[in-house]
């Protein structure tokens, strides 16, 4: 499941990932937010924290992880991933090479420092 965290404002957004991400978190939430906010706002800056419950994607929404990303890699000034796995930290980092903006990597008890770097 996804969810919007509170302080997203403009053209920041927090993503809350909790358990294992569906098809329909990304036709419903994830990809509604992101075109709104940048046809809104321009490039986005992202946190997406993946807590303690989170256990990655189904294989319909790692296709459209990976088709949004492709499709939005210059649409992102910053993303700090937050928590989850291990392997999750070493994926970010593939895709951050794909990226123009910058990408950080923040244990979750440093959620407050990842929204501080996002914001400045």
């Amino acid at each position: 499941m996804i969810e919007i965290m509170p302080g997203s404002e403009g053209n920041v957004l927090g993503l809350r990932a909790t358990g294992k991400l569906s098809h329909a978190d990304y036709e419903e939430t994830i990809k509604p937010q992101l075109e709104s906010r940048l046809a809104e706002h321009g490039p986005l800056k992202l946190i997406f924290l993946m807590d303690k419950t989170f256990s990655g994607w189904d294989w319909r929404a790692a296709l459209d992880d990976a088709s949004l990303g492709l499709r939005h890699r210059a649409d992102f000034s910053k993303l700090a991933v937050v928590g989850g796995p291990a392997w999750a930290a070493g994926a970010a980092k593939l895709v951050g090479a794909l990226m123009k903006g910058d990408i950080r990597i923040f244990p979750q008890e440093k959620l407050d420092e990842a929204w501080e770097w996002a914001r400045a």
